[in-house]
């Protein structure tokens, strides 16, 4: 989902992605405690927006996937400490945007167990909606104590649903996003960011939809060099005139 924003805030911002795969918020708590965890994940300057999504591996059923199910009140806990050391590294005024863990496709996860496992497939579900949807609520609670903005994937993803374009189209496995669900999620953390967080939006040509022309605006994100229409071709000096040269 991170193409989408590195594209609206191209040379504005660099957006990273810190996603790690199968992790839980155990885990990765565990990692942000180590050197290398503090030097990967908080080692940024400038930082003007932190998005926390965890839910998906921790909402894994109890018996059937203990190994990467966390109970809800420690994922709970859990998310308030990710916060908490968001703010202490890059400052108490850092925004923070929580995400909820997107639906489950009961179907989509029974296909993926007989593709992947074949004869071995169980024909249990370690992943439900029900369960998804438990800890999403848990989250938007979470976010509802602190003030933070959130979105709440398992309800809109589901509530996006249409005829044409069914919710579980925008997940490849019954559990995992598909292009179209990256490009969802993507789309909608940026039109939360311009509703909440318009302070930081970055707002394409009203007229062309262009994201790369001076046409664009933000409040306050200011750009890095000259847009291209900026640019006088028969004297280009000009409009680098006032950049520092190295």
């Amino acid at each position: 989902m991170g193409r989408l924003e590195a594209d609206r805030y191209q040379r504005r911002a660099d957006v990273l992605n810190r996603g790690f795969s199968g992790y839980n918020s155990d885990w990765f708590l565990r990692f942000a405690a180590t050197d290398e965890g503090k030097a990967d994940l908080f080692d940024h300057d400038n930082v003007k927006i932190v998005s926390v999504f965890f839910g998906a591996n921790d909402s894994s059923d109890s018996e059937l996937n203990a190994r990467q199910h966390v109970p809800l009140d420690r994922y709970k806990s859990n998310i308030k400490e990710i916060v908490k050391l968001a703010r202490h590294n890059f400052g108490e005024e850092v925004n923070i945007i929580l995400i909820a863990p997107p639906p489950v496709c009961h179907e989509g996860r029974l296909q993926f167990q007989k593709e992947r496992y074949k004869e071995k497939a169980t024909g249990k579900l370690e992943r439900t909606l029900e369960l998804a949807g438990k800890y999403g609520k848990a989250l938007t609670e979470v976010a509802e104590e602190l003030g933070l903005p959130c979105l709440d994937l398992w309800s809109k993803m589901q509530a996006s649903s249409s005829s044409t374009q069914p919710w579980q189209h925008y997940l490849s496995d019954g559990l995992h996003l598909s292009a179209s669900g990256n490009k969802f999620v993507g789309k909608a953390l940026i039109d939360l960011i311009d509703d909440l967080l318009p302070e930081l939006a970055v707002l394409p040509c009203t007229q062309s939809g262009n994201i790369n022309s001076s046409s664009r605006s933000s409040v306050s994100m200011p750009r890095i060099a000259p847009w291209h229409d900026e640019i006088d071709h028969l004297q280009p000096e000009r409009s680098f005139r006032n950049l520092r040269l190295e």
